[in-house]
């Protein structure tokens, strides 16, 4: 059985974070080790709270797991300040470890901050460099590039410019949250640009979609599969769970990690 490893913060809820890691990697067929970065009391109404664990701690998890446990892929999601950011490339750089998809996770789908301004810059700076791929929503990749992203063809501009000006070995910016119509589209550019397209589901059933989406890419990557592939099987996998999702809460509702 291969290993996976996620790299990110607890939700309490269970729909994101760890726990929505933990979920796709068990359903996709890959064993899942964890490293919790920061711990959340949440809900599907939001975040009422959140603290970072220590950056020593969070070293001390990432040394344990990949001296016996290595992955051959890993995730990272919620990173909350540039002290943890700044472990998790030293660390990631010391294991030699590979396959890594970068989540930034900057704010929760209720809108709640889970971030500290510092580590945007670290993020930039020390991981966007080190990824396979970077994963962003729309807003986290205007953020990240400085770019306005609004249209489709804002999604394609911001993946190229997070590859050829920033670094990352490919860039899929998710375009969920912005007005594409009756479909949903997700560009991925890996010195070429490929549109993943699906029907648009009209729900609150999306809490947690880019903690699952950057998981299954991960460990479709532990299994071996090529960037593209894996990623256009992750973004199914989500629309999946999506669909199939079980309406559970008063708000932005979980995905059916248990969806086929």
């Amino acid at each position: 059985m291969y290993i996976a490893l996620t790299i990110a913060g607890s939700d309490s809820g269970g729909g994101a974070g760890i726990q929505a890691d933990l979920k796709t990697f068990h359903q996709l067929g890959v064993y899942g080790t964890s490293v919790i970065t920061a711990i959340t009391a949440q809900n599907t109404r939001g975040v009422a709270r959140w603290e970072a664990v220590s950056a020593g701690m969070v070293r001390a998890q990432l040394d344990a797991v990949a001296i016996d446990l290595r992955p051959r892929a890993f995730k990272t999601g919620m990173l909350a300040d540039a002290e943890i950011v700044r472990a998790i490339a030293s660390g990631a750089r010391e294991h030699d470890l590979s396959g890594y998809v970068l989540d930034p996770v900057m704010v929760a789908t209720s809108g709640d901050v889970l971030i500290e301004h510092d580590a945007v810059a670290a993020i930039r700076e020390l991981l966007i460099p080190m990824c396979a791929v970077v994963t962003p929503n729309a807003h986290e990749a205007a953020l990240l590039t400085g770019l306005t992203v609004e249209t489709e063809s804002d999604l394609a501009k911001a993946a190229e410019a997070l590859v050829r000006e920033m670094g990352a070995g490919a860039a899929l910016v998710k375009g969920g949250h912005i007005d594409t119509g009756a479909e949903t589209v997700d560009v991925l550019y890996d010195r070429s640009a490929t549109a993943f397209r699906n029907p648009r589901i009209e729900t609150t059933s999306t809490h947690g979609t880019g903690c699952t989406l950057s998981a299954a890419i991960a460990a479709e990557l532990a299994k071996g599969m090529d960037l593209r592939s894996a990623c256009a099987r992750a973004v199914e996998f989500v629309h999946r769970a999506i669909k199939a999702a079980p309406r559970l809460g008063a708000g932005h509702g979980p995905l059916n990690h248990f969806v086929r």
